[in-house]
């Protein structure tokens, strides 16, 4: 066993143990906290696919910003109110259920009698290259320069009407 095969299985083990643990938990802040730590498994599932730029945007943007938005809504509202939506709905309980053993007897089948092939073609290992983040940047910076200023320059504009509209008076 390889180190590689032995990451994935920690790392595939750690996401779904987590996903498991978001949707079970009561208290939604400490489902949030699962969360993070799934999108870090997940992070570090892309850095096993070669797909860097994935993985560190992965964390950037997800685990950073998007968590902080979801805390602070659930810091806002209040779940308490929440918790009998579904106490005397024993369908969609069992529907659930029933869904979840489909979706892992497909995941087993695949897992167990699926064949995957042990060649790369030429369209696969340029794939496998193209996530890096040497690749990107440098298409980034030569082939896509243009667009990338005026992103640039978009961004800046942005940012300078929202200190306008934010600031009662110039001094």
């Amino acid at each position: 066993m390889n180190i590689q095969l032995i990451l994935f299985f920690v790392l595939a083990a750690i996401a779904a143990v987590t996903s498991v643990m978001v949707i079970t938990r009561k208290n939604a802040v400490l489902s949030a906290v699962f969360l993070v730590l799934n999108f870090f498994a997940l992070a570090g599932l892309y850095l096993l696919l070669n797909a860097q730029f994935i993985a560190v945007v992965q964390v950037i943007v997800y685990a950073g910003a998007i968590m902080v938005l979801f805390l602070f809504v659930l810091m806002l509202l209040n779940t308490e109110t929440e918790h009998g939506l579904f106490v005397d709905k024993r369908g969609i309980k069992f529907f659930a259920i029933l869904i979840s053993a489909f979706v892992f007897v497909q995941l087993a089948f695949l897992i167990f009698k699926g064949n995957p092939s042990r060649t790369l073609t030429a369209d696969e290992a340029a794939s496998i290259n193209a996530g890096t983040i040497q690749t990107i940047g440098h298409h980034l910076y030569t082939d896509y320069i243009i667009p990338f200023e005026v992103a640039g320059f978009l961004l800046l504009a942005a940012t300078i009407g929202a200190l306008v509209l934010a600031k009662k008076k110039f001094e």
